[in-house]
């Protein structure tokens, strides 16, 4: 199949498609004689894999561990499951530090009046100096 047909059965754009094979994440197509990519089914469902992996959030840099892993028959489960723990706990920092985030904006947005005087807690917070978001 072509890229267009490819890129309807993965959901993945023909851009990104090429995008992925120009970083080695995919395999270089194989071509036509006309120079067109022609994809497999290995292909799509290469395709399919990193597609939902994205959703799930992973980086380029996982996804090809991941890809590896899963062409290696010999693989452990655990490698693939330490990946995931490894991912989930960043996931949870990142979870915590935008809950803070949202609290300290929750609690600036309760101190403005939100009324028709310049003076505001909001913008107060965010120039003082030595404030919690300042580094």
């Amino acid at each position: 199949m072509n890229i267009g047909e490819a890129s309807k059965h993965t959901g993945i754009s023909a851009k990104m498609i090429r995008y992925y094979e120009s970083i080695g994440l995919i395999g270089e197509a194989n071509r036509t004689f006309s120079g067109y990519r022609q994809y497999n089914d290995r292909d799509v469902q290469t395709l399919r894999f990193i597609r939902r992996s994205r959703d799930l959030g992973f980086s380029i840099e996982r996804i090809k561990t991941l890809l590896a892993l899963w062409q290696d028959q010999g693989r452990k489960s655990a490698d693939v499951k330490k990946l995931a723990q490894q991912y989930i706990a960043e996931l949870d920092a990142d979870i915590e530090k935008l809950q803070s985030i949202r609290q300290q904006l929750q609690h600036l947005q309760h101190c403005c009046h939100g009324d028709n005087r310049p003076d505001c807690p909001i913008l107060d917070e965010l120039g003082a100096p030595g404030g919690k978001g300042s580094h």
